[in-house]
């Protein structure tokens, strides 16, 4: 992927050529997002996007190197700032108010598709026809600290001794195989298999909740009903992987 303005020590100053690259690189990532919305799909040709700005598609990859390096860096925006978002709202309740911790993560997480539901589909929705992700770099990093939270709040709750049973201890061999192999390189504290297991579980249970929402499927209910039915999902994500209820009316 073409790098925008170059970074540098503390103080650093970019120069007036690279403001200006770093500004073209974001009205194209911009321009890529916006035909997404218009068009209601994520696989948005290279050339459409330099078309918009009026571009040609040679000037667009002095910037990019293809639709997947722009993809790439559309993909770790979008989870970096997630990431963020999650991060910020775990910071607001005490580290070992645990049930709290999920539910604030939990709506973080749903105000976030709610507000970008365009970079919540090319996260999440159909994979784009041809794109492969690279398995390492700035994008899997981004990933890593967005998809940590559920597991930081499993490992918390298993050092402070308040990390119960999951609902479904059962875990088939060959799924408690993969499941301790998937954590290595993403988590330090792996988890046991069942625990993880149920990890995976109550992410799938919020990940339905908050899918639906974000592309506007609940809208026959009220914004307070919705709220209250989404709080009910995490408490139930809670007794689902063994973690510490969220208090009722939190």
């Amino acid at each position: 992927m073409a790098e925008g303005a170059a970074g540098g020590a503390p103080g650093y100053v970019p120069t007036r050529r690279e403001r200006a690259r770093a500004a073209t690189v974001d009205e194209i990532k911009q321009t890529a997002l916006r035909l997404v919305r218009e068009r209601g799909t994520t696989d948005v040709p290279f050339a459409d996007v330099a078309r918009a700005m009026g571009m040609t598609a040679p000037a667009l990859y002095r910037y990019f190197a293809d639709r997947d390096a722009l993809l790439t860096a559309l993909l770790t925006d979008a989870y970096g700032d997630l990431a963020d978002a999650l991060a910020g709202a775990a910071a607001q309740v005490p580290e070992d108010d645990l049930g709290s911790r999920l539910l604030v993560v939990g709506r973080a997480y749903r105000d976030w598709a709610r507000r970008e539901p365009q970079r919540f589909a090319l996260m999440f929705g159909l994979p784009v026809p041809g794109y492969h992700a690279p398995e390492e770099g700035p994008l899997t990093e981004a990933a890593k600290r967005a998809v940590r939270n559920l597991h930081g709040l499993m490992t918390s709750a298993a050092a402070a001794g308040r990390l119960g049973p999951p609902l479904l201890t059962g875990v088939a061999e060959p799924v408690a195989q993969e499941m301790c192999a998937t954590q290595e390189g993403w988590y330090d504290d792996p988890l046991p298999a069942d625990s993880y297991q149920a990890m995976l579980h109550l992410w799938s249970l919020l990940q339905g909740a908050v899918t639906l929402d974000a592309y506007g499927h609940f809208d026959w209910l009220s914004e307070a009903t919705r709220d209250a039915l989404f709080d009910a999902q995490v408490r139930l994500g809670a007794r689902l992987a063994g973690l510490p209820e969220p208090p009722e009316g939190a």
